[in-house]
C-alpha cells in the first residue's frame, strides 16, 4: 500500500467523522457551536488529506 492510498483512506475516514458529527444534532436545540467547529475542522483535514493523496498519485 502506498502512502497516497493511505492518505486517501484517511481522508475518507475523516470525511465520515465530519458527517457523523454533523448529523448528531439535538432534537430541539439543533447543533451546538463546538459541534459545528469540530465538524468543520474534520472536513478541512479530510479535504487536505484527500488532496495530498491525489497529488501524490499524479
Amino acid at each position: 500500500m502506498t502512502f497516497a492510498v493511505l492518505l486517501l483512506v484517511l481522508g475518507g475516514f475523516l470525511l465520515g467523522g465530519a458527517w457523523s458529527i454533523w448529523k448528531a444534532d439535538h432534537d430541539t436545540k439543533g447543533r451546538t457551536g463546538p459541534q459545528v467547529a469540530f465538524a468543520v475542522v474534520l472536513l478541512i483535514a479530510a479535504v487536505l488529506a484527500t488532496a495530498s493523496g491525489v497529488l501524490r498519485l499524479v
